[in-house]
């Protein structure tokens, strides 16, 4: 199996804090700046996998990266450097307790809920009449409250997003903006390399002058969901399932497997040859969504590469 990086121990020069989320690590140093190491972890059902997927860390840090730069001038972002494969640096910023997760199409979560025959998502009213994958006549907001870790993302509507004062009115309606925008423009740039964006998600954050910032990572395989748009319509009509971009392979393999994070479920073992299956897959996921090939960095010691690079960096 190839060398993968699934935990991290750095400690960098005018380090303060360090917070370990699901895939990535999250080093805080003074003069507000953070060094974010994306890892080699793949987490589903908000259950993060023993085995780490190669290259996968070095894929979402520079999908993000590419697409950070690529709505800079609709929203500012919190990124100022990624001196690393697997590393971005930028400013600390206090993030809104909600993801903004918007939706163009009935897929996933929201296909799941309108088979329960549920109509609202989020406060929300999705159409009668729909079948998965199908387009909504207009992308709908359907925010998450942000879990600790090893809880559940829960849906919540805007009205109780503001009534509990989770987010001021002022802040919403800003979040809700660059939402719609965000999205407009992840279309577009999907649509250029014959895929579709189905739905995503955006988090936001303050930074020390109180201005709105996105944060985390945007448009990548783990936070997205792509399909390909070349025989959409007639997979569609057909009723056949869409063949699609990001990380619902893994889903639905650990589904098969019946896992799905509830309690007293066991997790499936996952071969390295699944694992290597998997790597492959986010290296098409990258190479599609980019529309660049894909260059493997050096992963012989991964840790002191990125240890070196940001350290050179920080200088």
């Amino acid at each position: 199996m190839n060398n993968t990086i699934i935990k991290t121990d750095f400690n960098f020069p005018g380090q303060t804090d360090v917070y370990k989320g699901k895939v990535r690590d999250v080093y805080t140093l003074k003069d507000n700046k953070l060094v974010i190491v994306a890892t080699d972890r793949l987490s589903a059902f908000d259950v993060v996998m023993p085995k780490g997927i190669p290259y996968k860390g070095q894929i979402l840090n520079q999908i993000a990266t590419k697409m950070m730069q690529a709505t800079q001038d609709i929203v500012p972002n919190w990124l100022e450097a990624t001196p690393d494969p697997n590393v971005a640096i930028g400013q600390a910023c206090e993030p809104f307790k909600v993801e903004m997760v918007i939706r163009g199409y009935l897929a996933g979560h929201a296909a799941r809920e309108y088979k329960a025959g549920k109509r609202m998502l989020c406060g929300v009213e999705m159409p009668n009449g729909m079948k998965e994958n199908d387009k909504f006549p207009e992308p709908i907001i359907t925010p998450a409250t942000k879990a600790e870790q090893g809880d559940h993302d829960e849906d919540i509507s805007k009205e109780e997003i503001l009534k509990q004062g989770i987010v001021s009115p002022e802040d919403y309606k800003i979040l809700e903006e660059y939402t719609l925008n965000l999205f407009k423009r992840g279309s577009e740039i999907a649509a250029k390399r014959g895929l579709i964006l189905v739905d995503t998600k955006y988090e936001f954050g303050k930074n020390a002058e109180g201005k709105i910032v996105l944060i985390d990572e945007i448009h990548t395989p783990d936070s997205s969901r792509y399909f390909y748009a070349d025989g959409y319509k007639e997979r569609q009509d057909k009723n056949e399932p869409q063949k699609q971009l990001s990380k619902e392979f893994v889903r639905q393999w650990l589904i098969e497997n019946n896992f799905q994070g509830k309690e007293g479920q066991v997790l499936p073992e996952m071969s390295d040859e699944y694992i290597e299956s998997v790597s492959e897959r986010y290296i098409e996921l990258y190479e599609k969504i980019t529309g660049e090939a894909f260059v493997k960095s050096d992963i012989s010691n991964i840790e002191t590469r990125i240890k070196d690079n940001v350290l050179e960096y920080l200088k």
